[in-house]
């Protein structure tokens, strides 16, 4: 009798310390109190956070708090379009007290909507939060930003300056306000703002993009360039360093390095259709231009033709260059090299109008000479009248400030007549600026006729 007592008592007992055993075991997993929650959190027992929360608002939807801790567990899980549907649920309809961390949600709730691509909700969070927080310079910035992606620039500076105000040793609100500066045109302050970010934080090459880029809007353009050449140092700007540095370059005259500039910002590219690569084939076809290798430049063009053909203004210049192709007078005037050039222009000049040449010099758009009409013999003793004459090698229209240059020339040197030669056209005004004055504008279609007379 007595063992059978203690064989019931001893089942007793075991079912008693499985029971027990089951209930700390199921309650370790699958907390039933919400104060589990952030414990597997902790933990990094994402999953059973999730169960646990899940448990909690099936028994009452109406837990904001679960939900939101079932939105932070899916954000530590990386199912982040699950936690937006719970922290905007949250956000429509929790009441913020002391329950829920709100200065915490709100980051949370900024971050989630800027990866959904709302900026402007994601801008409220901030505005929220520079005053949930107003010593974190950290929101002022963020909402500097935000304000600045979508497009009011004015309240995008007030919120740099703001962050600059609060803390001075902000390397990365310096950087930003002198690139908005930059990009407002206000380029002495821009300078002032990326050469403070610079003091602090040598090691953002950002800073040396954008006030290289100043520098070159001030043409100081040998600063410039060494300021680029930094940059070059940074993946990420690289390729829009060496992109500036070669108009650099270029507006200094230095097309070799030019040219080498442009061609190694092509070659640092895994996407020849990004819009910097593009950039630099239209810059590297304007170089070959301006060393008359035209064959190379229309190359260039063309490639940026097929992936852009609204790209500046390439379309216009392949059409004016398709001449090439079956005007051999046009390729030879666009494509000689100044020496050949020079006698083509002589050429032009006899056989159309009966002028030589007496001085000629090489130009940046071409050639100047200094002609007088062929001596006849009743004429010998008669004084050379002496014109003028321009030949611009072009496929823009010649501007009026031309053609008064030339008659302010012609006025100060006494000359009979001035004419300008181009293989473009003339805009109107100045052709009207023409009328009554002894200047003669000789366009493509009159050149065309004279290579034809002259047999080019």
């Amino acid at each position: 009798m007595g063992s059978l007592v203690f064989v019931i008592v001893g089942a007793f007992l075991i079912a008693v310390i499985g029971l027990v055993s089951i209930i700390i075991f199921k309650n370790f997993l699958f907390p039933s109190k919400l104060d589990g929650v952030p414990r597997l959190l902790k933990e990094g027992k994402f999953q059973a956070a999730q169960r646990c929360a899940k448990a909690i608002i099936s028994k009452n939807p109406r837990n904001y708090v679960a939900h939101y801790y079932l939105g932070k567990a899916y954000i530590m899980d990386n199912k982040h379009e699950l936690a937006f549907m719970e922290y905007k649920t949250v956000n429509q309809n929790a009441l913020f007290n002391g329950e829920i961390p709100e200065a915490e949600f709100r980051k949370d709730m900024a971050q989630l909507y800027r990866r959904f691509n709302q900026p402007t909700e994601a801008l409220k969070e901030y505005l929220l939060l520079t005053k949930l927080e107003p010593n974190n310079t950290d929101h002022s910035f963020k909402a500097a930003e935000l304000y600045e992606e979508t497009g009011n620039a004015k309240l995008a500076m007030g919120f740099y300056q703001k962050t600059i105000l609060s803390d001075r040793k902000n390397a990365k609100a310096y950087t930003a306000a002198g690139r908005l500066l930059f990009r407002n045109k206000n380029y002495s302050q821009a300078k002032q703002a990326l050469e403070s970010s610079i003091k602090l934080n040598p090691e953002n090459y950002e800073n040396y993009y954008y006030l290289g880029k100043v520098c070159k809007e001030s043409k100081d353009l040998s600063t410039a360039v060494k300021l680029l050449e930094k940059a070059e140092r940074s993946p990420e700007f690289k390729q829009k360093a060496l992109v500036e540095k070669g108009i650099c370059l270029m507006m200094a005259e230095q097309s070799e390095k030019a040219v080498d500039a442009f061609e190694r910002a092509i070659n640092n590219t895994k996407d020849p259709k990004n819009q910097e690569t593009l950039y630099a084939r239209y810059f590297l076809g304007i170089c070959y231009e301006k060393n008359r290798k035209i064959e190379k430049a229309i190359e260039q063009w063309e490639m940026v033709f097929k992936i852009n053909s609204k790209f500046k203004d390439v379309g216009t210049k392949l059409s004016q260059y398709k001449e090439l192709e079956t005007n051999d007078g046009i390729k030879e005037y666009l494509t000689a090299n100044n020496n050949q050039f020079n006698e083509l222009c002589k050429k032009i000049a006899y056989a159309g109008y009966n002028l030589q040449c007496q001085k000629i010099e090489t130009t940046k758009y071409g050639c100047q000479m200094i002609c007088t009409e062929e001596k006849k013999e009743s004429w010998m003793n008669a004084k050379q009248q002496i014109h003028l004459c321009q030949f611009y090698r072009t496929t823009e229209a010649i501007e009026d400030g031309v053609v008064r240059k030339m008659a302010d020339t012609l006025k100060a040197k006494n000359y009979v007549k001035g004419m300008i030669f181009t293989c473009s056209d003339f805009t109107p005004s100045a052709h009207s600026f023409t009328e009554g004055r002894p200047i003669v504008l000789i366009s493509k279609d009159i050149l065309e006729a004279l290579f034809r007379k002259a047999g080019v």
